[in-house]
């Protein structure tokens, strides 16, 4: 069995967050770690401070009762304070659990419990109206200043980062390697979510391979908007800032605006940009043929824009290797921290090729050409989901992807998934068939159901309508009280935009949901 692996030996992992924190204070004194728009301009904190507050944060917590290896949800969009609160609890050997901010009180509250959470960060008021009052939460931290009190254990965060007066260190600097620091979720479409959990050796493996390829620096600038929920933002690209002492600029309108990524990206300069290929897309329709914004766009310092959850069109690619700016492409998985191949910037892009392992990472294919990893950046294993742990790893310990793929002269190449899984654009994973069971069960007009979507925004589905059942309606088979019997697909489909709506109430997550659908006469 060939396996796939880099010539480049991975330089040496730092031990655990806490003595990576501790070397960049020492380095990086005055410099800025992280910066957010205030008053149209950024403002941003110095290592010295944002290393004071981490301090402050942990002892308090620990005044509170939150101690090694207790978790901590947080449910918010990114902010200078999520980013101090989760690297205190990763820093003292507690787990930070991040949740997209946008999901609704029924599909936070089935993660809150699942995770077992301890304590517990939210935005504001928004969030908090999402909590279900009945959940066994010792803390809720909140962010935003002067919020309502809905909670009689409800603190603000401006109290965990009050002087503790302590001048004892307060960072764990013995955390192990192996120590869980962060658990992610990914999705499917109903049903308890798997939650990843990660280590410290995990996640810093990550930046002792990328220091080998990439060589960035303090001198460098993330505009930053990929939520920290997910791997590709909270892991891959946060703590390649992070790790090297770069600067983390949060996009204020977190990637959903691309006039606003525009005037952030005048203010910031980035030197590079991580983002998915739609953003790409937005902000290059903007840009072309404007002279003065292709030349605030595609500036002198900006080295090179990484994209990944799916390819990056060719003629969007085209207009930055016209000008010397490298794009670079990977793939990996949350269970994998989440990188494992990069694609060289020298060689020409090919369709579907994700490039070499990164360094420590090895790469082989099964028989039925399933993408198997090992190494220092795959998963602990799943939290609570002994069948999930049993079914994803190899009896030799290699991690089984569920892609399929090839090796070609160039590195990996992706050809599908093994199962009838996908990906949107911006990474999430689908799992239709649910979905698919839910609508074929619901109609008796609908023969078959095939989800489609890899790589779009939203999934749709494709409806093979029962011409017999149409031709000939079984008033005594209406699957529910006031679904009428179509005669025709035209009635059909206007039945269906109901059945639409429906099935999406057991689906929380809004990625998962179907966007639009087809009848397909044949």
């Amino acid at each position: 069995m060939n396996i796939l692996k880099s010539d480049i030996e991975p330089g040496n992992t730092i031990a655990n967050i806490a003595l990576m924190l501790e070397k960049n204070v020492k380095r990086f004194p005055d410099r800025i770690v992280c910066s957010e728009m205030r008053n149209g301009k950024f403002e941003g904190i110095t290592w010295k401070t944002f290393y004071r507050d981490i301090q402050n944060i942990i002892f308090n917590l620990r005044a509170l009762g939150f101690g090694k290896q207790d978790k901590m949800i947080v449910y918010s969009a990114n902010r200078m304070e999520m980013l101090e609160l989760e690297l205190a609890v990763m820093a003292m050997g507690a787990i930070s659990v991040p949740i997209f901010s946008y999901f609704n009180k029924e599909t936070a509250t089935l993660l809150i419990n699942h995770s077992d959470a301890k304590f517990m960060a939210v935005s504001g008021k928004l969030h908090l109206h999402r909590i279900d009052t009945s959940l066994k939460l010792q803390r809720i931290i909140v962010f935003d200043d002067n919020t309502e009190e809905r909670f009689n254990n409800q603190i603000s965060f401006r109290s965990l980062v009050k002087e503790s007066g302590e001048e004892k260190n307060q960072l764990d600097f013995e955390i192990s390697p192996d120590d869980i620091c962060l658990n992610m979720y990914t999705f499917g479409t109903m049903g308890i979510p798997k939650c990843v959990q990660l280590t410290h050796g995990n996640v810093l493996s990550q930046q002792a391979a990328l220091e080998k390829l990439w060589g960035l620096t303090e001198n460098d600038r993330f505009l930053s908007y990929l939520p920290w929920h997910h791997g590709f933002g909270g892991i891959f690209e946060r703590f390649s800032a992070l790790y090297n002492g770069a600067t983390i600029y949060l996009e204020s309108s977190h990637g959903r605006d691309p006039k606003t990524i525009l005037e952030n990206w005048k203010l910031v300069k980035p030197t590079l940009f991580f983002s998915i290929p739609k953003v790409y897309e937005l902000l290059m329709d903007l840009v072309k043929g404007d002279a003065e914004l292709e030349k605030s766009f595609f500036h002198d310092d900006l080295k090179f824009v990484f994209t990944a959850a799916a390819s990056l069109p060719k003629n969007v690619s085209d207009e930055f290797e016209k000008r010397n700016i490298a794009v670079i492409e990977g793939w990996g998985l949350t269970e994998t921290s989440p990188c494992c191949t990069l694609t060289d910037p020298k060689l020409k892009r090919e369709e579907g090729v994700v490039g070499m392992p990164i360094p420590g990472v090895s790469i082989r294919l099964a028989a039925d050409n399933e993408i198997q990893v090992k190494g220092p950046n795959v998963m602990k294993g799943y939290c609570k989901n002994d069948e999930a742990n049993k079914n994803s790893f190899t009896e030799d310990g290699w991690f089984c992807t569920g892609d399929i793929g090839e090796f070609t002269p160039s590195g990996l190449k992706l050809i599908s998934r093994k199962e009838s899984g996908l990906k949107t654009e911006n990474g999430e994973k689908v799992v239709p068939h649910n979905w698919e069971y839910v609508v074929q069960d619901h109609c008796h007009y609908i023969s078959f159901a095939l989800v489609v979507g890899n790589g779009e925004e939203y999934p749709l589905a494709l409806l093979f309508p029962n011409k017999k059942m149409l031709d000939h309606p079984h008033y005594e088979l209406s699957p529910e009280e006031g679904c009428f019997c179509p005669r025709s697909v035209d009635e059909l489909r206007k039945c269906l935009k109901g059945c639409l709506h429906e099935s999406h109430c057991g689906i929380g997550q809004k990625f998962s949901q179907i966007n639009s659908f087809l009848i397909v006469e044949i």
